[in-house]
């Protein structure tokens, strides 16, 4: 691994929300950090300097969901792949679910995930540790021991917790050692067998459907629980409008975050039975989309992920309610946020924030923002070169996405964890 270097980024325009700075400054990093922004310090020599000549540099993203498939699903993919991934993509901390094999409720699968990790040194990976042993939603996990393990934050992933006794007392034990838990709202029995939005187009395709009320009764449920516990919530990737007005309304501390995929696609995309656009929750309707948006937009959603979900090609081919559900969406997190600037709903400013420093705050950590003394975790990019996702491009073992062919705008050039150049794009050999 390359030590740190004292580098300084010219000539380019700093975004960086978190100090509510947007103009061009120069930054200068040593020993890893943030030295100084603005002037060259007295004394300082760059070992390295970039010329950031018309280039956003910011905050490096945090993505808040992002599976790697390692251990045992290597035929999906590696730690090593799609750290690589997330690096060519800006990303620069990443979030794992608790849902691989064997499940993160050690502290032993825990500070494996983050060992391999290191060994590849492209990402920072965060483990999430699991609410229940097994995701059983029976016996609470070693909730303390996960926490001094680096499990900065639990989830019960994919798998709701049916008993409502026993997510009270998570919750409970959760909130006496300040943990916050992330919760995928969804009444399981209300989903029940379904793949699709219920609705007219998934009535039309003969698909299974998923009620909008199993993600809003499932909601009113655990906002009933967080108000009883004291418990810190946030709702990970909502699909639904009246998802995002019951949390607006809530008057709550609970935060909330939607997949980058989710702003763009809706049910008719499933039109054809394309599944790569099989998802859970489901793509819904163009209400929902953009009551999503506008969540986005007001603050409501304060977070954008990946939703990172990589298969192999099998997965993906065979009857619709039969594939694997998921999209592998790290190269395409910063593209899309930032089409949603393109198309004024956002800000860039605000549009970086929700992908760096909100994600960072709902995490609790000093991550996504270039204070002096914080962590040199950077990402420059160029935010008129125009390019297209092929899976040449791609550095993801997973291709399963419905963007693959679409036109983009706005490349990574650079990307910096701890103050060492970890992506670098030589050349724009994909560009349009």
């Amino acid at each position: 691994m390359n030590l740190p270097k004292t580098i300084s980024i010219i000539n380019g325009h700093l975004i960086d929300p978190a100090n509510q700075i947007d103009e061009p400054r120069d930054l200068h990093i040593a020993d890893g950090r943030i030295l100084a922004i603005g002037s060259t310090p007295e004394g300082f020599n760059a070992e390295q300097t970039i010329d950031a000549s018309g280039l956003i540099v910011c905050p490096g993203l945090v993505d808040l969901s992002a599976r790697l498939r390692e251990p045992v699903q290597e035929h999906k993919a590696t730690i090593a792949s799609e750290t690589a991934a997330a690096a060519k993509s800006g990303i620069t901390t990443l979030c794992c679910p608790p849902d691989t094999h064997p499940v993160i409720d050690t502290p032993a699968v825990a500070e494996m995930i983050q060992r391999k990790a290191q060994q590849s040194g492209l990402c920072r990976v965060l483990p999430i540790g699991a609410l229940t042993k097994d995701l059983g939603g029976k016996q609470l996990s070693e909730m303390v021991a996960l926490k001094q393990a680096g499990c900065i934050v639990l989830s019960n992933a994919l798998t709701p917790i049916s008993n409502t006794l026993i997510e009270r007392r998570a919750l409970e034990y959760a909130a006496t050692f300040g943990i916050t838990v992330f919760l995928r709202p969804e009444d399981p029995y209300l989903r029940n067998q379904g793949c699709a939005h219920e609705g007219p187009v998934a009535a039309h395709l003969g698909l299974p459907g998923i009620p909008g009320a199993a993600e809003t009764v499932a909601i009113a449920r655990d906002l009933a629980l967080a108000e009883q516990t004291g418990c810190r919530i946030h709702f990970c990737r909502l699909s639904c409008g009246t998802a995002v007005s019951k949390i607006d309304q809530s008057n709550l501390p609970v935060t909330a975050d939607v997949a980058a995929y989710q702003l763009f696609l809706t049910e008719d995309d499933l039109i054809g039975f394309d599944s790569n656009c099989h998802v859970i929750p489901p793509l819904r309707s163009h209400s929902d989309r953009e009551a999503l948006r506008q969540g986005v937009a007001d603050g409501t959603i304060s977070a954008i992920c990946s939703s990172h979900q990589p298969h192999e090609l099998d997965a993906k081919e065979a009857p619709f309610p039969s594939t694997a559900p998921g999209i592998s969406g790290l190269e395409t997190l910063l593209p899309l946020t930032l089409k949603l600037v393109d198309e004024g709903l956002l800000t860039l400013s605000d549009a970086i924030s929700r992908i760096t420093h909100g994600p960072a705050d709902i995490l609790g950590l000093p991550l996504g923002q270039l204070s002096i003394g914080s962590s040199a975790d950077i990402c420059l990019f160029n935010p008129r070169q125009q390019w297209q996702l092929t899976t040449d491009e791609m550095l993801s073992n997973g291709h399963n996405t419905p963007f693959l062919g679409c036109k983009f705008t706005g490349q990574v050039t650079h990307t910096l964890l701890e103050g060492r150049v970890t992506y670098h794009r030589e050349a724009d050999t994909q560009s349009i």
